[in-house]
């Protein structure tokens, strides 16, 4: 039986996401023998919550000076700094390879890829590389040593072609799209998700999304919340506030305020997303690749507050060149770009048709046929 071995690391929750519906689509359908691991727990513990703590820390309050760290790591000495410490990392990682002796490694996230195809150029293992990328904009990080990664998944052509000048073989480029939960493909009964959550099904659903335990910009967050409230009356909003209870209270507080708990219901957590999503009209997150790719499949237009600079404001500018979503900026005023958005259908229902030609229903499927390929 063949052997893979699955890495991820905790910096932000996609890329073990992504790591998680690869290995369930494996197991499910194959005859393969699976392992997943958070390659910087595995190294060490300490340094592991360490950095993940920072990253968190320093996206919440501090998000402009992630944003930086995110650009110059790219190239020049931040970026250096990185490649030479995955390096020294990778002489750990390589005990597990060793003992695990999987037949390929899969990789969501750049630290890990960079140290596998370390490992494959001093040869200290023998195995195939399959790197799948979990945002919609790249970064120079994850194409460290791609001579020796056998396979780049992306998101889309935009990505494919900035691999190829890159100097990537176009060979090892496949445009799959993010992996995604197959929950995201069931067929939900719209009443009875509506009477799970208390919701009238004749009225549209705005699903909201908080920003889970970052509470990136409380305040301005509550006042998106706050506009969608007084400017939607006949709108139904389902207000998910992840591992937040300050925003989860200041949530509540606001549909309080506004006399509003029958047409807002508020969540500190679910793992009903999927089904929620199949009753929604639209969703407004900050765009992370996984909520961004659920929303896609589930043909829903974005409504996008609070990018984290780097990554995410990368990823809100390729949707919105796409027209898959708009993009709610800092200085605007929320309750003239809603008044704005929602007396427009026409736009609403063009973003919908687009993120059908975006979205990449069979991600999942197409990575693993490519990873089964390999072997």
């Amino acid at each position: 039986m063949k052997k893979i071995l699955i890495f991820y690391a905790a910096y932000g929750g996609g890329h073990f996401s992504a790591a998680k519906s690869i290995k369930k689509y494996l197991d499910n359908n194959y005859d393969v023998e699976t392992n997943i691991v958070d390659c910087i727990e595995y190294i060490n513990k300490v340094l592991n919550k360490i950095t993940t703590g920072a990253y968190k820390e320093m996206a919440r309050k501090t998000p402009n000076l992630w944003g930086m760290v995110y650009s110059h790591s790219q190239k020049g000495i931040l970026g250096h700094v990185s490649t030479r410490t995955n390096k020294v990392m990778a002489i750990k990682l390589k005990n597990l390879i060793k003992e695990e002796s999987p037949d390929l490694v899969i990789s969501t996230h750049p630290f890990s890829s960079q140290m596998v195809s370390y490992l494959r150029r001093k040869e200290k293992i023998n195995c195939k590389l399959v790197t799948v990328l979990t945002d919609f904009a790249p970064h120079d990080q994850w194409l460290i040593g791609h001579e020796y990664t056998d396979a780049f998944c992306v998101s889309n052509n935009n990505m494919k072609k900035y691999l190829e000048n890159y100097g990537v073989e176009p060979s090892k480029i496949h445009v799959t799209g993010i992996p995604l939960s197959d929950r995201f493909f069931e067929k939900f009964d719209k009443n009875e998700v509506c009477k799970e959550f208390d919701l009238e099904p004749s009225k549209p659903v705005i699903l909201f999304f908080g920003g889970g335990e970052f509470g990136l910009g409380k305040d301005r967050t509550l006042q998106i919340l706050e506009a969608l409230i007084h400017n939607l009356p006949t709108s139904q909003i389902v207000a998910i506030s992840g591992k937040n209870p300050k925003m989860n209270s200041g949530f509540k507080d606001l549909v309080n305020k506004a006399n509003a708990e029958a047409r807002v219901k508020v969540l500190d957590y679910t793992n009903k997303v999927p089904e929620l999503m199949s009753i929604s009209i639209i969703v407004v997150t900050k765009p992370g690749g996984l909520t961004t790719s659920e929303s896609l499949a589930s043909n829903l237009p974005i409504l996008v507050i609070n990018p984290i600079p780097g990554q995410e404001e990368e990823n809100a500018e390729f949707l919105e060149a796409h027209n898959v979503a708009v993009w709610l900026r800092k200085k605007d005023d929320p309750d003239a770009f809603i008044q704005e958005l929602f007396s427009n259908p026409e736009k609403i229902n063009e973003m919908k048709k687009n993120s059908e030609l975006l979205a990449k229903r069979n991600s999942t499927k197409d990575i693993c046929e490519i990873i089964i390929g390999l072997l």
